[in-house]
């Protein structure tokens, strides 16, 4: 790969979502926005293997992805009329007016959760075209083969086109209403990016970077709302943990096994602020729960020494906010330190029976744990086995091979 090509790809990865919420300010459409910010990727490989690489790659992939989207436009008969209306300066001219949403990212990510649309497209088409998580990325977070998710995502995209929803802001008095598919968007982006069901590492920074941004944003913006509260206390509980989650070779380290000496306590300290908060604030909402949970394992001088009947008692909660399989999961995780192994291996046995989790791989991966500490070896290796077959996380992968060596 040349050097062009690396930066190509750098700025793909960090700049996608800046680009494409710049360039859907002048086409108001996101289809013909992403075709010019496409169109503007491709040129950057040419022009930038003969002229070098731009001081600001990211600003000169916004500057030709606009001004393709203006030729777009001009050219398009059924947006000529909206033409004067469209254009925009390309120097120094006044900026188009923030409205209630600072943010151009966060702003799309508002619009394209439109109650028009189904929950699961809103939240698979913000991730997809806003925070450029790939299709793949996106089928393993909702559990479904990656065709399937794709096919969901053309169908949104072709809704939208067929009923004219317009790509606008929401009213500042429309925004409570989509704050609950927008939390989601976030904690799905950074989920994405905290441990990567792909490639050679475990964590994408660029993604759980935004996604903490754009938490923190929803944060200003929104100050009185306590699942805003929650789902940020909840990103920087993970966050905190970030160094500690592979050793100095890469490799996976179990909560367990890390070193709590070196998670940052400033970040936790935050997430408590904002845990006390939210609990105290008002009824307790999905991310609260989910962030008390995490604050707790934070909070524990050691594994072995957490709070497992608390976070037991939370999870039950949790189960009744939001009746997730992932959530009764993790729930076993806890019951086993309970209640022991045992009792947690009958209740993955009864998630295992009824199918919604086939193909995630923290299901074999969990109850093959639950069978190596019961001594039950060779099913724990077939259980090791069948968890190593569905990731696709080289990190994921090495740590599955050492159980079965």
């Amino acid at each position: 790969m040349t050097s062009a090509a690396d930066a190509v790809a750098e700025a793909h990865r960090r700049e996608w979502a800046y680009v494409l919420a710049a360039t859907v300010r002048v086409t108001r459409d996101l289809d013909e926005a992403e075709e010019a910010v496409q169109d503007a990727y491709l040129r950057a490989l040419e022009r930038w293997a003969r002229d070098g690489v731009p001081d600001r790659p990211g600003a000169w992939l916004t500057t030709v992805a606009r001004r393709v989207a203006l030729n777009g436009v001009r050219h398009r008969e059924v947006l000529r009329r909206k033409l004067p209306l469209l254009v925009e300066p390309e120097a120094a001219g006044p900026p188009e007016p923030a409205g209630p949403i600072p943010d151009d990212r966060l702003r799309l990510v508002f619009t394209c959760c439109h109650p028009a649309l189904a929950q699961e497209a809103q939240i698979a088409l913000t991730l997809r075209l806003v925070c450029g998580v790939a299709t793949a990325d996106i089928a393993h977070a909702f559990l479904v083969p990656e065709p399937t998710m794709a096919a969901r995502i053309t169908r949104a995209k072709k809704k939208i086109a067929a009923a004219s929803i317009p790509y606008a802001v929401p009213a500042a008095a429309d925004l409570p209403a989509r704050v609950s598919v927008v939390l989601t968007v976030v904690h799905l982006l950074f989920s994405a990016g905290h441990t990567a069901s792909t490639g050679a590492d475990l964590v994408r920074d660029e993604l759980t970077a935004r996604a903490l941004d754009l938490a923190r944003m929803l944060r200003a913006l929104l100050p009185a709302d306590t699942e805003v509260a929650g789902l940020l206390a909840l990103l920087l509980v993970h966050q905190a943990r970030r160094v500690t989650r592979t050793d100095t070779a890469g490799r996976l380290l179990r909560l367990a096994d890390q070193d709590r000496a070196r998670w940052d306590t400033a970040l936790i300290a935050e997430a408590d602020r904002l845990v006390v908060e939210a609990l105290k604030t008002g009824p307790p909402g999905r991310f609260s729960v989910q962030a008390a949970i995490a604050a707790l394992h934070a909070q524990a001088p050691s594994y072995a020494e957490t709070d497992w009947p608390q976070i037991l008692t939370l999870y039950d909660v949790l189960l009744g906010l939001w009746p997730s399989p992932v959530v009764a999961l993790n729930r076993a995780v806890a019951l086993s330190m309970v209640d022991g192994p045992a009792a947690a291996l009958a209740e993955v046995a009864r998630l295992e029976a009824g199918g919604r989790l086939a193909g995630y791989r923290y299901l074999p991966a969990t109850k093959a744990d639950l069978l190596r500490r019961l001594g039950r070896d060779a099913e724990a290796a077939e259980a090791y086995r069948a968890a190593l077959d569905l990731s696709d996380n080289a990190v994921e992968q090495e740590f599955l091979a050492a159980r079965l060596s």
